[in-house]
């Protein structure tokens, strides 16, 4: 009779912690879609120094199209756009491959190939976390500004070779 109602009464404490973690999922769930909802006006309050072209470097990098449609989708991320980043893996690899293959030689060096090294990084980055749901607006936030930072070294690391193979130097 004793194990009869021991048996009883763990069963229905059983029964009554599954209910309430049942019950404290939910707010989780609904919170963590919501945390992620960014706009512009969180976009542009990141602080980071945004490099641009040189008139120089935007001449030795006309033809480059790859260069162009990051640039795009950079604008894009700006206006909190993500949506290139939702199930887009396959044209984000050629993206990023035909980029580094189509580098045109006035800037081609191992410092923007290593820029843009860390610029796939941050790119791939993004994409995965923008397509997780239990991602944060903090971390969200952060990996965008990490990505325009990493475009931004690129951009710097172009004009700095174009600056220093235009330098005419005298010798004595």
């Amino acid at each position: 009779m004793r194990s009869i109602i021991s048996s009883a009464l763990i069963i229905i404490i059983l029964l009554v912690s599954c209910k309430n973690n049942e019950e404290s999922n939910v707010p989780n769930v609904i919170e963590n879609q919501q945390v992620q909802d960014i706009n512009v006006e969180d976009i542009s309050n990141l602080k980071y120094v945004d490099y641009v072209l040189d008139f120089k470097t935007e001449e030795a990098i006309k033809d480059w199209q790859e260069y162009y449609e990051l640039q795009s989708v950079i604008n894009e991320v700006i206006k909190s756009d993500l949506s290139f980043f939702n199930d887009n893996e396959e044209n984000i690899n050629i993206l990023i491959s035909k980029l580094k293959e189509n580098i045109p030689a006035e800037v081609k060096s191992d410092g923007i190939l290593a820029r843009l090294l860390v610029l796939e990084t941050k790119l791939l980055k993004l994409q995965s976390l923008s397509n997780l749901s239990t991602t944060t607006k903090e971390e969200l936030l952060t990996i965008i500004k990490e990505f325009f930072v990493s475009f931004s070294n690129v951009n710097f690391q172009m004009n700095k070779k174009i600056e220093f193979d235009n330098r005419a130097i005298e010798k004595p």
